[in-house]
């Protein structure tokens, strides 16, 4: 007797998987209901526009972009490449575009006495042309004048 009494508590007995099966389903029952519900804008939606849905975007500034001529630049022996070419454009207001055209030759004047002036370990520097591009610009701003360019756009820099 005592040994039937070990042999069944040596048995374990089966768990039901109901609990487990009922959490499943109610785990994608809310999560489909969540999803649902933020993607049909019920929840975390924006808030409501004008009646008439247009959206009301800022206006562009009012500017222009002027081409500068590419500058070419010889960087001598000591370099491991010949060349720098340098292309760009200078973001103006509107109105002084006319002038800023008017004094591309003084800007060019000015962008390869800088470039030239530069040493060449600078120019291969991959982190140096924020503060070659933040030099020039000061320095076109002095040429045509404070306000009329906003930025110096460089477009192309290459050392081949």
């Amino acid at each position: 007797m005592a040994e039937a009494a070990v042999s069944q508590d040596a048995v374990p007995s089966k768990k039901s998987k109901r609990p487990m099966l009922f959490g499943l389903i109610l785990a994608l029952f809310l999560g489909g209901g969540g999803f649902y519900a933020t993607y049909s804008g019920l929840v975390l939606s924006a808030a409501p526009t004008s009646e008439g849905g247009d959206h009301d975007l800022p206006s562009l500034p009012d500017i222009a972009f002027v081409p500068i001529d590419s500058v070419i630049i010889s960087l001598g022996a000591a370099s491991a490449s010949g060349h720098l070419r340098m292309t760009s454009q200078l973001e103006v207001e509107k109105p002084y575009a006319a002038e800023v055209t008017l004094l591309m030759p003084r800007i060019l004047d000015v962008i390869n006495g800088y470039l030239r002036a530069v040493e060449v370990t600078q120019l291969e520097d991959p982190t140096a042309l924020v503060r070659l591009r933040a030099q020039m610009l000061r320095r076109i701003q002095t040429v045509t004048g404070d306000g009329r360019v906003r930025d110096l756009l460089i477009t192309e820099f290459v050392l081949n």
